[in-house]
């Protein structure tokens, strides 16, 4: 059985016919192997427990005997609840069956039954989905539950499984080197994957469940650490020879000095530019932590070197932002920087290509106008892209082909836990400043509900009133039937009231056209405009330092990190800035993201805890996420598994003997299977 549908097919199992064999199918069971990795998704824990230990809302199984008749009452079309009271040892519980009439005629007072089903703790009910009749004598305490289709059952699956097992599975052979099984205590991979179908207690299910874990994402990281590896040695990178001694003078005539992170960093970039191999690092860093320093060190250091940089930005209006502070940054050294947007245009876009094309433009900023055709450098080294996630993988790749192999760094503000990190971006090495600039004054952040609004605006006023300006932002664009949240235009109408002849108020969304929208961004840096009410669309990028106040609707609707790149778009002045958090969340989930914006301003502890309540598939967005889908691992619950697994696999990938002993054999064939060591392009 060399590959996962090769070799023996299901309709070699015994009981399995043509019509089961395509439902099988049809949930991705092709082959024997198929069958025997097809692993349960949860257990039904049957065990029975002290009512007492157990939690509001849990699944139990308690034994007792019925000590009222059972009371059945129908209602609605085919609807019923049965209910009766049991004793379990001195609880006196209730148990409710609904839809069951028929276990009315199975139970007897007095009777001892098992019941299983959800407790609540609070009214001493359990509703219940498991019926018994008798005490409890359930095969084994841990069910496996798997994820079926068409007319295949739980227990008709297990079947299939168990014959697989006793025939075929002598074919299951190890994948992982001995010495990591060692290392690790880890089961073998058939003890595994049928203690994963056959649970015998609790410890046999965790230590199978380990073992698949660190399987997986060795697996995963391998596939990382080779590709990261193969791209490394088939790119033909530049080795950037700076000049050390400018760089330092530069870095001396900062008008502040860096901090310990910030010169960490430098140090990774200038590695790694150093290098023979190009440079595909990703750079993290919290609001305000300094990144455009970092980017105009790099980007120094190039030029230094004999080349060009190039920085691309989502919009116009940040482009200029940082086309302005990049040359008052690196003008003093005698660096030409231009910007080119869609704006530049006619004869003076045409000089600024030529100079470009001459090698007389060291520094060149601007959007996606950067990739179109007609942009050539003489020498491009660096290529610098900020919130990286804004750009599609084409338009950062037709960027890098502007030269021959340039130096990559992708930057965020949007802080990425580290998990995430190693997982999606396993390939890149991955740089972070984790310390705020000393002196910046930390955001205030306050949760207040709906009925204390006029409190929250009359603060807004007495900012105002100081010469400061206010964001405020919402959830929706127009009203909405099915949402019962603030919409931008609505708010806007009852400010431009509410300031009548004392304030400007502007509205910014997503259904405006760019220039528009830059036209309004424009305004309220100017500060023609003092109050700004938007979406989420003011989430990146623009620094108003006047604007001291956030006011953000519904902010139960927003994630954690979501929230807080909001909050990041004021507190970049002088003055004390303030975001208040306008919520009435239902859940306790709602309730804890609240509770959380107004202790910490760490995006990073933030973006963590966002992780946990959210899930990694929400936290970048389901369909963009390129998060892998692991069958047992979880990122969250595992990360420390993973980072484990990144390290070993780090290690073996860069160890000779991985590439030839015949103990890694079948870690080779894994990646070969996966099309890397042919330098394919992966899934």
């Amino acid at each position: 059985m060399k590959t996962r549908n090769e070799g023996l097919t299901i309709q070699n199992i015994k009981g399995i016919g043509e019509e089961t064999a395509l439902q099988l199918n049809a949930m991705g069971i092709h082959s024997v192997l198929d069958l025997l990795e097809y692993l349960p998704y949860r257990y039904e824990d049957y065990r029975l427990r002290d009512l007492e230990e157990v939690a509001h809302d849990e699944r139990v199984t308690v034994e007792g005997k019925v000590h009222s008749e059972p009371a059945l009452m129908f209602y609605g079309r085919k609807k019923s609840r049965l209910t009766m009271r049991i004793l379990v040892g001195r609880n006196l519980v209730q148990a409710v069956f609904f839809n069951q009439p028929y276990l009315k005629k199975k139970i007897n007072l007095h009777d001892t039954v098992t019941v299983t089903g959800k407790w609540d703790k609070n009214r001493q009910i359990i509703t219940a989905q498991y019926f018994q009749s008798g005490p409890h004598d359930k095969q084994g305490d841990f069910e496996p539950v798997y994820s079926l289709k068409g007319s295949v059952k739980n227990n008709t699956l297990r079947k299939f499984i168990k014959k697989a097992f006793n025939d075929y599975g002598h074919l299951i052979h190890e994948n992982l080197p001995v010495h990591l099984m060692e290392k690790y205590k880890l089961s073998s991979r058939k003890d595994a994957l049928y203690h994963l179908h056959f649970p015998d207690s609790t410890e046999d299910m965790k230590q199978a469940r380990r073992r698949f874990v660190y399987e997986e994402f060795l697996l995963f990281q391998l596939k990382m650490q080779a590709l990261r590896k193969f791209e490394r040695e088939h790119s033909s990178g530049m080795s950037q020879q700076y000049d050390l001694e400018k760089v330092k003078s530069f870095i001396d005539s900062l008008p502040f000095p860096l901090t310990d992170a910030q010169k960490r960093v430098v140090n990774e970039i200038s590695a790694d530019m150093k290098s023979p191999y190009r440079m595909n690092r990703l750079l993290q860093g919290d609001v305000g932590s300094g990144k455009t320093v970092v980017s105009a060190i790099a980007l120094y250091s190039s030029v230094t070197a004999g080349y060009q940089g190039a920085l691309m930005v989502p919009t116009e209006i940040l482009a200029e932002q940082h086309a302005n502070s990049l040359s008052e940054l690196l003008g003093t050294m005698g660096l030409s920087v231009a910007l080119l947007t869609s704006s530049v245009k006619g004869k003076k876009r045409r000089l600024l290509l030529d100079k470009l094309k001459e090698g007389e433009i060291d520094i060149l900023i601007g959007t996606h106008a950067l990739i179109q055709d007609e942009v050539e450098f003489k020498h491009l080294g660096l290529v610098v892209t900020d919130e990286q996630h804004r750009f599609g993988v084409n338009q950062r790749r037709v960027l890098r082909e502007k030269g021959e192999s340039p130096d990559v760094l992708f930057m965020t503000a949007t802080p990425i836990p580290r998990t995430l990190a190693i997982t999606v971006f396993g390939e890149m090495d991955v740089s972070i400043i984790d310390q705020m600039p000393a002196g910046r004054k930390s955001i205030e952040t306050y949760w207040a509900k709906a009925d204390m609004l006029s409190r929250v605006l009359s603060f807004m006023d007495k900012e105002l009133d100081q010469g400061r300006q206010a964001y405020v932002i919402c959830p929706l664009i127009e009203e909405s039937d099915k949402l019962d949240v603030q919409n931008a235009i609505d708010v806007y109408n009852q400010l431009v009231h509410y300031f009548e002849g004392r304030y400007k108020v502007g509205l910014m969304h997503g259904r405006l056209h760019p220039e528009d929208k830059d036209g309004v961004m424009r305004e309220f840096s100017a500060n023609h405009l003092q109050v700004l009410v938007s979406t989420t669309v003011v989430e990146v990028g623009v620094n108003v330092p006047n604007a001291t106040f956030m006011l953000i609707y519904d902010a139960e609707r927003f994630g954690l990190s979501q929230l807080h790149q909001l909050r990041g778009r004021v507190g970049r002045g002088e003055h004390q800035s303030y975001c208040i958090l306008l919520a009435e969340p239902k859940t306790e989930v709602g309730k804890e993201r609240m509770k959380i914006m107004t202790e910490t301003n760490d995006g990073f502890v933030l973006s963590e805890k966002d992780l946990e309540l959210r899930g990694p598939g929400d936290f970048f967005g389901r369909k963009q996420s390129g998060l892998p889908e692991f069958k047992v691992a979880d990122m969250v619950h595992d990360y420390r598994a993973l980072e484990v697994a990144r390290d070993d696999a780090q290690a073996l990938i860069a160890s000779s003997q991985f590439w030839s002993d015949p103990e890694f054999e079948p870690l080779r064939e894994y990646l070969s299977g996966s099309g890397i060591l042919e330098g394919e392009k992966l899934d």
